[in-house]
């Protein structure tokens, strides 16, 4: 009698929170627009935590290992206390310093560059006007074709200023009224980078804290699982920020070395620049392409054309050759799989999905290995089991 009204009890639980759900659900997708608009707010609201997590799962790669060599002999509790802060400091300085000084490199030359080619095309427009107001056409081949051909150079040369001054004028005011979401950007990052060194100086009580809150407030079998899907995401996701540098700084040295084999400009600063875009997925790539084509261009326009063909086939060999090797084979993940990662998060959710698609893919793959391992070893206990029993029942 009992057990039947506890089954009765169970069965009105399940039929209730399934109605609930499904009521849920239907709510949910009439009104798509204001729960699109709820997620927004709640997302603008909790962005500073957001990039301070962010920030913290990054900068936790170089933390452990400075961490590690830090001290590593005679430890004293002074020392012990000003390991972790030492740490986050340099580990700060160290991502950091890497893109500021990057950029210092790469941007005043940039500037230059720019001002070359507009200092070019101005010299040039004269020299035509000068050009077309003295040449005699009838002593030059082809000349009376020549004469026919009606350019205003003098034209071309004030659109060309007049276009200069528009573009100064419209970043001005575009940056001005960006001016606003420019503060509130820097004050969210700001925000974050505070909250990710709080993250980072107290990780293991935190960790500590969230597991025990999953295990009081969730059933067991669920909070286990779930504390060990998170751990395999986290260790995969070290291994492959770890891997992504060590590819990055691979990639940056090859082209730098290309580049001085060919003898073209600019080749330790254009190395650094395709180190550092590396670690953007799909679009880093050709963001270095572009500017140091750019670069190049303003000295030796053949070199520009030999570094584009260079680059594009470095590119290719390193992403179907070194970067699943070198990536693949810190998460444990086949070549394969990475190629199928990469392809198949850049299809779903652009930069982004190809960044988050490897560690993703390594996680399940872990996880599928380790679930499968146990699955076969079960099937072989039952299957000795059954073979024990039948030859139990024929002695018998």
């Amino acid at each position: 009698m009992f057990e039947d009204i506890e089954t009765h009890k169970k069965l009105s639980k399940w039929i209730i929170g399934t109605f609930t759900a499904c009521i849920l659900i239907y709510l949910g997708i009439r009104h798509i627009s204001h729960v699109a608009d709820a997620v927004m707010w709640l997302k603008d609201l909790l962005n500073p935590l957001l990039i301070g997590l962010i920030l913290a799962l990054f900068l936790n790669v170089p933390l452990g290992v400075i961490e590690r060599h830090l001290f590593p002999k005679h430890p004293t509790s002074r020392k012990t206390k000003m390991r972790r802060p030492l740490a986050i400091l340099l580990s700060f300085i160290l991502v950091i310093g890497v893109f500021v000084g990057v950029a210092f490199l790469v941007i005043p030359e940039l500037i230059d560059a720019v001002s070359i080619v507009i200092s070019s095309l101005t010299n040039g427009l004269d020299q035509l006007v000068a050009f077309e107001s003295t040449a005699d056409y009838s002593k030059i081949p082809f000349g009376e074709q020549l004469s026919q051909i009606d350019i205003d150079f003098l034209e071309l040369k004030d659109n060309l200023n007049e276009w200069l001054n528009q573009l100064g004028t419209t970043i001005m005011d575009t940056a001005a009224s960006a001016f606003g979401s420019v503060v509130a950007t820097a004050v969210d990052f700001a925000i974050g980078l505070v909250f990710s060194i709080y993250i980072l100086a107290n990780k293991e009580k935190l960790k500590s804290q969230i597991t025990r809150i999953v295990r009081v407030w969730i059933p067991a079998c669920f909070a286990e699982r779930g504390i060990h899907v998170a751990a395999v995401c986290e260790k995969n996701f070290k291994l492959f920020v770890a891997g992504q540098t060590t590819e990055a700084i691979i990639l940056g040295s090859l082209c730098a070395i290309g580049m001085l084999i060919l003898r073209i400009p600019y080749a330790p600063m254009i190395g650094a620049l395709v180190g550092v875009t590396a670690l953007i997925p799909y679009v880093g790539a050709w963001i270095a392409t572009l500017v140091g084509a750019f670069l190049i261009l303003t000295v030796n326009p053949f070199k520009a054309l030999v570094f584009i063909i260079f680059l594009l086939t470095l590119q290719q060999i390193e992403g179907n050759v070194i970067y699943p090797k070198v990536v693949g084979a810190k998460i444990n993940l086949p070549a394969m799989w990475v190629l199928a990662a990469i392809t198949i998060g850049g299809n779903l959710a652009g930069p982004i999905g190809m960044l988050l698609g490897v560690p993703a893919a390594a996680a399940t793959y872990a996880l599928l290995k380790e679930a499968t391992d146990k699955r076969e070893t079960h099937l072989k206990t039952q299957e000795k089991e059954q073979m024990g029993n039948s030859h139990k029942q024929n002695i018998s």
